[in-house]
């Protein structure tokens, strides 16, 4: 029988609960409301195309996301051209169905984004519509929004635009079936095989994706590794917590994205209206990265330099891959959390450090993201000459709203994986690790385990540690329902 609690859960539904309990906490809203639900049941199929919408049925389109993925958001195509490539990416049209201030835009824009954690994903629209009728699934005619970009041999976006159009999925494939087939370390994928001509129409999205990540590495784009773990059950036990590697797949969807985000951005910014802007700022603790780099050999200017951290972390990576990861997260969490903001027209936005980009808008998951969703609202009126449905003070209210929700759904995914992470420990506690120091500041000292990767407190033999710094450390207490695991320094 599978480990359970004293009053029978099991270990999934522990951890479903404790989500539940969290987001509550919170001030998320993990159950669809009542008017919601009555909502959903009066939507009886897909979004129709607008009027003027191109078919584009006929393409290439597929999608590339994790194994399990349902909910849909983006397919991608590419057409190889004199000197250059154009590219497409089709982004579900959602706004076509969730109307603002239905039930449903209005529980979507209570959470602002979908929670994924240990315990189960809790969507920020109904499944009904994000896996199914606002999902661009296999084999479906779905309303999108296409953007369109035409790369130059050295990756520069020479032309674009933003338009409506019907797509269909001609393959939908997975993350890392795909990378082994691009990397050479695995077959070509039978949904891959199935259609004629798609092999190469990938790889030719791929060499693009190569392009547009080696442009953005000249002008100082941070390629960091982190690890982001993954629960594995058996069943209803928690078997492990696996490391989410990144690959050649994800690679090339982040490329594409980063680079429709900018499309969106300038698209809306050149037809004159506000838009919300995703932006990571100049960090403020410049001056402990360069202390970081420092304790490892390296020397790093004194004011911030995307460029200079660039090269001080590829070397970094070079020297010691097994730290990357660890030193990753460090840097992260000291160059600062991203936030949303609104860019009104003819302003600057302060873009984002750390993908050393200026023009930068989330609008490519709107099934899972709200900012996305109010920003495909904005593409809507821009492409028909329409009213903004959004002042600039709504905007800036959402954009702050966001960032909040944002936030408290990160925190409820971390406390949910600590409670996973405490579920694999608790019958460990005496054991010594060797840790890495994650976090240092007045509410605490933290640490993550190399193996395996699970972070904890630091709760004694914490006096001067600091981010980055190694150490063992012996787990002293671990507490599932709380998602507390305590170490003390050995």
């Amino acid at each position: 029988m599978p480990p359970t609690n004293p009053d029978g859960r099991k270990q999934r539904g522990i951890l479903h609960d404790i989500a539940r309990r969290v987001m509550i906490e919170r001030g998320l809203e993990p159950d669809l409301p009542p008017a919601a639900v009555i909502e959903l049941g009066s939507i009886k199929g897909p979004a129709g195309s607008p009027r003027g919408a191109r078919d584009l049925t006929s393409l290439l389109w597929c999608s590339i996301d994790n194994d399990d993925s349902r909910d849909l958001d983006q397919l991608s195509v590419a057409e190889r051209l004199p000197g250059a490539t154009r590219v497409l990416v089709a982004i579900a049209d959602v706004a076509g169905t969730v109307a603002t201030g239905s039930a449903i835009d209005l529980h979507a824009g209570k959470n602002t984004t979908s929670v994924y954690t240990a315990g189960g994903v809790f969507p920020m629209l109904p499944e009904r519509l994000s896996t199914d009728l606002t999902s661009l699934g296999f084999g479906e005619d779905r309303a999108a929004f296409v953007i369109e970009m035409v790369i130059d041999a050295v990756g520069l976006i020479k032309s674009s635009d933003v338009y409506p159009a019907r797509v269909k999925n001609r393959a939908k494939l997975a993350y890392d079936s795909v990378a082994a087939w691009l990397e050479g370390t695995g077959p070509m994928p039978s949904a891959v095989a199935a259609v004629p001509g798609l092999g190469d129409n990938i790889r030719i999205q791929h060499e693009v994706a190569e392009r547009l990540r080696e442009q953005r590495h000249s002008r100082g784009a941070l390629f960091l590794q982190t690890i982001q773990t993954r629960p594995v059950f058996s069943g209803d036990v928690l078997k492990d917590l696996m490391p989410d590697q990144g690959n050649s797949a994800k690679s090339l969807i982040e490329e594409l994205m980063v680079a429709a985000n900018g499309v969106t951005a300038r698209f809306l910014a050149a037809r004159g209206l506000a838009s919300i802007r995703r932006v990571v700022r100049v960090p403020a603790k410049w001056d402990r990265i360069v202390e970081l780099a420092a304790e490892m050999g390296s020397s790093l200017p004194s004011a911030p330099d995307g460029k200079a951290l660039g090269r001080f972390l590829a070397d970094a990576k070079k020297k010691d891959p097994g730290y990357f990861p660890d030193l990753s997260l460090c840097v992260i969490k000291l160059l600062g959390r991203g936030e949303y903001v609104v860019e009104l027209p003819g302003g600057s936005a302060a873009g984002h450090f750390g993908l050393a980009v200026a023009d930068y808008a989330h609008s490519t998951a709107p099934n899972r993201r709200y900012p996305d969703l109010l920003v495909q609202r904005l593409l809507k009126a821009a492409i028909g000459s329409l009213k903004p449905p959004y002042s600039g003070e709504e905007l800036s209210d959402l954009a702050h709203h966001c960032t909040e929700q944002e936030d408290a759904a990160k925190k409820v995914e971390r406390q949910v994986i600590k409670s996973a992470g405490a579920m694999l420990l608790v019958g460990r506690i005496g054991e010594v690790f060797q840790a890495t120091v994650t976090g240092a500041s007045d509410k605490g000292t933290w640490i993550r385990l190399y193996q395996p990767p699970i972070e904890g407190k630091l709760v004694k033999g914490f006096e001067g540690r600091k981010v980055g710094d190694r150490l063992r450390a012996r787990l002293a207490f671990a507490d599932v329902e709380r998602g507390y695991i305590d170490f003390v320094a050995s």
